[in-house]
């Protein structure tokens, strides 16, 4: 067989072959450059590819007009071969060399391009800029975390490696778990086990959230959500404030978004990069718990005008980025810079690359951040039907993989419920979080509102078009207080990040209790603890999928920071001995995802009940009936069906009194030859009610609390006699 390069023949013999069925490819050296055998490449794979006898490297840039292929030593900064492509090396605007007898052990490469420079018109060529490839499958130098990678003024250090993809994944299958299955559980691969609490072997690696697998499946969650772990630098833009060194903590500055964080890794991976976090994966589908990665395609770390140029900007930067006509940087992020995400371009490299983490490392599921972004145009406007939001819904690789919107940007296009779908995109239902919060905490006229959200948004979510399985509701994520601060803090308390506590939202539709922090106080910490409780109750009987955010189940705490992005210690890890000190808050979350998981009648509509109620309504004081003028700060939700296994009648009312005082609640009618029996009670210390407690047509709920009633055959109570 014979494929054609150039005008020659690439030779592939058929009867080459080893044990296990392996055909190796013999390819021609054509030319000599640098004193290296080489010979034009696959034209059609990007990135640089270890092949039979050499490493294929192909680039592509539109305006470019010689590119040079720069190769070093492990950790050198000058690199020990140049070699330009010639002109006949370039097909259309790619160009592509295979060099032969390469030790890819010890081998770093990167690019550097000639060109028209004219920022007005947004080309930033130099052939002085070293390059990092864009579809590098791993960067170099930024093993360290913690230490100066490269030159702040000119990111000259970043140099790629050339991975071998040969790791075994068995016979694992992904979970393919149902959207209404889904329990998202949040979490940033760094401050999960840093602090030393954790108990972990290797704190703060891909390898010791493996050892906290038992926990994660303990505690019942059915997907974790890593904030970045595509390549970033959290050395960048790095400053010093009251002895403390700042940082990019969180990672959502992208240096690379085709490569692994080197950073969360146990021990160096030479040429092997990414594997621990495939054994993290595999071992974590083999536990029934998906892998959904947040994913940053909105802005790079190149920044603005100010900011660095390393990659993009040198190679194609009015193509990739979004420039105003005088050439200047659009910025719907906040960041500086604004990815051109429907240019052509862009949009097949965003394609390639989820494509890539779906095929090579088995991702369930991704988040993107501002993804109102990904539906702009060129010009920056809003589109109807963003061709890559669309490429993305009904792309045959991504076929099973969830997408999940933030459905907002920097820029003031707020997209909640709008949020362009094909019926895959679900989204972050921003709208969930503020208006149960502010109910949960006592604002008035919340009633409806909250009942909306809890009862799966259908408002927003038109249920014979999208439906509550579009909303991810949460309360808390990483972006925001913790559950516990939530009700500990009225204010933000983000002094320690420098900008004199102007940084973060300020409506956070939070309440102290009465004392600004920590306290002493047995009646706030008892009225605290309440509240996180009601919260998680709200949270796990709402329709839609719940998400929380890591360390909530056992009341970590960011003392008051609600946007500790720059926060490497123990504002941002977690707190693994409060594991210990609140076990009955870890017991009661734990319990409650199990309630949830038990009870399709609350995650979808299942077949009528013998009284033929809705699957799923809404409740005043008294059954069936909401005053939108009470302002009585209570909303009861009844979810009735048949069980979907047995077919008996099933039926859950959640109370919620979100008022300072107790009220008197009428219940709906029970089935014939049942009752309604309290489940659960926040108000009591053990809030799991243990023994079967009816509750005959009224209940009197305390303040500031939840309850969840159950209906069950009456029992037959031993006679006395």
């Amino acid at each position: 067989m014979a494929l054609k390069g150039r005008n020659e023949q690439i030779i592939i013999e058929k009867d080459d072959v080893n044990s296990v069925g392996e055909q190796h490819i013999n390819l021609i050296p054509m030319d000599k450059i640098a004193g290296y055998d080489v010979r034009p490449g696959f034209y059609e794979i990007n990135g640089a590819t270890a092949i039979p006898g050499g490493i294929n490297f192909t680039i592509h840039s539109n305006q470019a007009t010689g590119v040079e292929l720069l190769l070093f030593e492990r950790k050198q900064k000058e690199p020990f071969a140049v070699l330009p492509f010639p002109p006949h090396y370039r097909i259309g605007n790619c160009y592509s060399m295979i060099v032969f007898n390469l030790d890819i052990d010890n081998l770093e490469y990167a690019y550097r391009m000639d060109g028209p420079y004219d920022p007005s018109r947004g080309l930033l060529f130099n052939k002085e800029n070293v390059l990092l490839d864009p579809y590098a499958k791993a960067v170099a130098g930024l093993r360290e975390w913690g230490v100066e990678a490269v030159d702040e003024k000119d990111y000259a250090g970043y140099h790629a490696r050339v991975v071998a993809d040969d790791f075994d994944w068995g016979n694992c299958k992904q979970p393919l778990t149902p959207a209404e299955d889904l329990i998202i559980y949040e979490l940033h691969v760094r401050g999960f086990t840093k602090d030393g609490s954790s108990g972990a072997l290797y704190p703060g690696t891909f390898d010791a959230i493996r050892e906290k697998v038992p926990y994660l499946k303990e505690l019942g969650v059915t997907a974790v959500e890593l904030m970045p772990i595509f390549e970033f630098d959290e050395m960048h833009g790095h400053r010093e404030y009251n002895g403390q060194q700042l940082i990019d903590y969180w990672g959502y500055n992208t240096v690379n978004f085709f490569s692994p964080n080197t950073a969360y890794v146990s021990k160096p991976e030479y040429n092997k990069e990414g594997n621990e976090l495939k054994r993290l994966v595999k071992l974590l589908n083999e536990n029934g718990i998906e892998v959904i990665l947040d994913v940053v395609f909105n802005h790079t770390a190149e920044g603005n005008e100010q900011g660095p140029v390393f990659s993009f900007k040198g190679i194609d930067n009015n193509i990739y980025y979004m420039l105003t006509p005088e050439g200047y940087y659009y910025n719907f992020s906040g960041c500086g810079n604004t990815m051109n995400c429907n240019h052509p371009i862009v949009r097949n490299m965003i394609i390639d690359c989820l494509r890539y983490w779906v095929i090579a490392y088995r991702i369930d599921g991704f988040r993107f951040d501002l993804a109102s972004i990904l539906g702009r145009n060129e010009d920056g406007s809003p589109m109807s039907k963003p061709p890559l939001l669309e490429s993305l819904a009904f792309d045959p690789i991504l076929a099973k993989v969830k997408l999940i919107a933030e459905a907002w940007d920097a820029g003031g296009m707020y997209q909640v419920g709008s949020f362009p779908s094909w019926n895959r995109w679900i989204e972050w239902n921003g709208k969930y979080r503020d208006d149960v919060r502010g109910f949960l905490k006592g604002d008035d006229h919340m009633e409806m509102a909250a009942a909306d959200r809890i009862s799966g948004s259908p408002d927003i979510y038109n249920p014979s078009t999208r439906g509550h399985l579009s909303s991810v509701n949460f309360l808390t994520c990483h972006d925001g207080f913790t559950l516990h601060d939530l009700y500990t803090y009225n204010y933000k308390h983000n002094e320690d990040n420098g900008w004199n506590n102007t940084d973060g939202a300020n409506d956070n539709y939070s309440w102290n209790c009465g004392v600004e922090g920590e306290t002493d106080d047995p009646e706030v910490n008892k009225l605290r603890r309440r509240l996180v409780k009601n919260a998680c109750v709200t949270l796990m009987l709402s329709r839609g999928i719940p998400m929380f955010l890591a360390g909530d189940e056992f009341g970590n705490s960011q003392f008051g920071n609600n946007n500790a992005y720059c926060q490497d210690n123990e504002i941002s890890w977690l707190d693994w001995s409060l594991l210990d000190k609140n076990r009955d808050l870890f017991t009661f979350f734990q319990y409650m995802i199990w309630y949830r998981k038990h009870h399709r009648v609350i995650r979808v509509d299942t077949e009528k009940c013998s009284l033929n109620y809705p699957c799923i309504s809404r409740h005043g004081l008294n059954p069936f009936w909401m005053d939108n003028n009470s302002n009585n700060h209570y909303v009861g939700i009844m979810y009735a069906g048949k069980h979907h296994v047995s077919g008996t009648d099933e039926i859950i009312y959640l109370a919620i009194n979100a008022y300072w005082h107790e009220q008197t609640v009428t219940l709906p009618q029970a089935p014939e030859g049942c009752k309604f029996y309290l489940m659960i009670d926040t108000m009591r210390e053990d809030s799991v009610v243990q023994d079967m407690v009816p509750v005959n047509g009224q209940i009197t709920i305390g303040p500031r609390s939840v309850m969840v009633m159950e209906t069950f055959p009456i029992l037959e109570l031993p006679d006395e006699g």
